[in-house]
């Protein structure tokens, strides 16, 4: 999706605190699509400052997210979930008057806790998450398409500021994206069914089937048929974002774990009794859901079983 360039930036300068796949995409897009005039960012690393400079993905570099904050009109908040509230309480003294403040993390009612009461007064605090990935990870592994025709889902607060929810809207439909405000809660249950169960599944499964003494490590990696081979890509992201997903999501994550252990209880029962109607009937309704996402442009049907280098198109790992 290709946006036209806006007569001036929407944004003269953004910060990214944090500068792996969904910042260094971020900076990819948002240069596309010409809505910003300089980018500055933050790493804890100094090679990732680096291997950003020479990318081009930042005009200059800083290893303090205060430093890198420092008069910019948008700040985003680019890191695992866990650390938003610490960086968020070191950059408030550094949040111009009138920045937006958001995040791309995929739990919101923690974000909002965290990161709220650190919000200074004329700072407008949206918090934000593309629903957009890779199994990948780091500065290189960005690009620009990654938010086209994907959602993002804005939660701000009841009380905020109604022009910078729809300038944050704006950039993010600038990006590529969909975009879609609920409550922070809302959103938590949505993405716990959609991604965060998910997830855990695929790291489970992984797990079990490296610990299963009747079959060795060697036999799982060579006759890894398509299941289980595409539970082992999303069971290759970030563990510590991921550790933190869970820890920050935990209720709506346990909730939809219980709904989820009980449909299987159900399949259990009827693989147990041979009732193959009951089977016929719940994977016919399942493979409905399946149609129903690639109908909405959220996956291709196409196999692609070689995984080939065109195969990039982007899954939600977050």
């Amino acid at each position: 999706m290709t946006k036209s360039n806006p007569t001036a930036p929407m944004f003269e300068r953004i910060a990214l605190i944090g500068i792996g796949l969904i910042g260094s995409s971020i900076s990819h897009a948002a240069r596309r699509a010409g809505v910003v005039g300089s980018i500055v960012g933050s790493a804890r690393t100094p090679a990732t400052l680096e291997t950003a400079m020479r990318l081009g993905l930042i005009d200059q570099g800083f290893i303090t997210a205060a430093e890198a904050a420092e008069d910019a009109d948008l700040v985003i908040l680019c890191t695992p979930v866990g650390l938003c509230g610490p960086i968020a309480k070191e950059i408030s003294r550094h949040l111009k008057p009138g920045a937006i403040l958001t995040d791309v993390g995929s739990v919101k009612a923690a974000i909002v806790r965290d990161v709220a009461p650190h919000v200074p007064d004329g700072v407008h605090f949206v918090p934000g998450h593309p629903i957009a990935g890779t199994e990948q990870s780091g500065p290189e592994a960005g690009f620009a398409e990654l938010f086209d025709g994907r959602w993002c889902i804005l939660t701000p607060e009841p009380h905020t500021d109604g022009a910078a929810v729809e300038k944050l809207k704006a950039f993010w439909e600038a990006l590529g994206s969909k975009v879609e405000i609920m409550a922070p809660e809302h959103h938590d249950l949505v993405l716990a069914i959609t991604s965060h169960v998910p997830h855990l599944i695929a790291y489970n499964i992984v797990n079990t089937a490296a610990n299963l003494e009747r079959v060795t490590d060697s036999e799982v990696i060579k006759f890894s048929a398509g299941g289980f081979r595409d539970f082992t890509r999303i069971a290759a992201s970030d563990p510590v974002m991921w550790r933190d997903i869970f820890l920050n999501n935990k209720e709506a994550v346990l909730d939809m774990l219980g709904r989820f252990t009980e449909d299987l209880t159900a399949l259990q029962r009827a693989i147990r009794f041979g009732e193959g109607e009951t089977l016929h009937r719940l994977f016919t309704e399942a493979r409905a859901v399946r149609r129903g996402i690639i109908e909405a442009g959220q996956d291709t049907p196409a196999p692609d079983f070689g995984r080939g280098a065109a195969a990039t198109s982007p899954t939600d790992v977050k």
